[in-house]
């Protein structure tokens, strides 16, 4: 979870991670991950993956959020040694470069009624609306004093990325992840603070209605970057996918 952010509708993760140009950066050591759970393992009666009563496993489909959590391997969580927000490259930066930073192209794709700073390009937001998936209400955004009102988060936070998988991937794509417009959101300050960097299994957003879109996005991230999710955190997803079995994967230009 991070505070701010932007990106461009439609940016493609791998379109991003080509266009970095950092230097090389080396991936810090990789501690040894938990053996990872076989699909025998999953298909216990323990599981909340094997209650999905049968007649709703015909909606587990392609590109469904069912079918791709299927196929995410399962791996208890590495250690967070190691871990720095710095190793996932700059802050917001302009990875798409369109000249505008990743904070502000969340907030221009996410809000309504934006208005922006003269001269910027259309890049510098000063207000505009949230509709909140997490809370469900409407804020309003005025750069300045109160800007934290709305913040961008991580949909799966960089630390929990840390704990499954990330610290195997190289400097290029942690700052493609944490820039990936499919996996930022412009959400309320406070509900951002407190989820911190929890996954599915220990925070879900208040509003009801938008949690299977929100778990769906989290699988589609794991997936898009080779990512694990743990027991708990699949017992999770897998438990509130039952509710929305035909819930797909979202894409990285569609507002939440």
């Amino acid at each position: 979870m991070t505070r701010h952010t932007g990106l461009k509708a439609g940016f493609l993760v791998t379109a991003c991670a080509g266009a970095l140009s950092l230097s090389a950066c080396g991936s810090p050591a990789v501690s040894t991950p938990p053996p990872e759970r076989t699909t025998a393992a999953l298909a216990t009666p323990t599981s909340a993956a094997s209650a999905v009563p049968s007649a709703v496993q015909p909606l587990a489909a392609a590109g469904t959020a069912v079918a791709v959590l299927a196929q995410l391997p399962v791996k208890g969580r590495a250690p967070k040694t190691g871990y720095d927000r710095a190793l996932f490259g700059q802050a917001w930066a302009d990875v798409d470069h369109n000249g505008c930073d990743t904070r502000n192209d969340v907030l221009n794709r996410d809000l309504t009624a934006t208005t922006f700073k003269p001269g910027t390009a259309h890049c510098l937001v000063l207000t505009g609306t949230l509709q909140d998936p997490y809370s469900g209400t409407a804020i309003p955004f005025n750069r300045g004093p109160q800007s934290a009102d709305i913040q961008i988060d991580h949909v799966v936070a960089l630390s929990d990325a840390w704990q499954t998988g990330a610290q195997q991937l190289d400097m290029l794509r942690r700052t493609a992840f944490a820039n990936d417009p499919l996996n930022l959101l412009a959400v309320d300050g406070d509900l951002n603070t407190q989820k911190s960097d929890s996954d599915a299994a220990s925070w879900l957003p208040p509003n009801k209605s938008y949690r299977c879109a929100y778990v769906a996005r989290q699988v589609a991230v794991k997936s898009a970057y080779g990512l694990w999710v743990t027991p708990a955190e699949h017992d999770a997803i897998a438990s509130l996918l039952q509710t929305c079995p035909g819930e797909p994967l979202p894409s990285a230009g569609r507002r939440p």
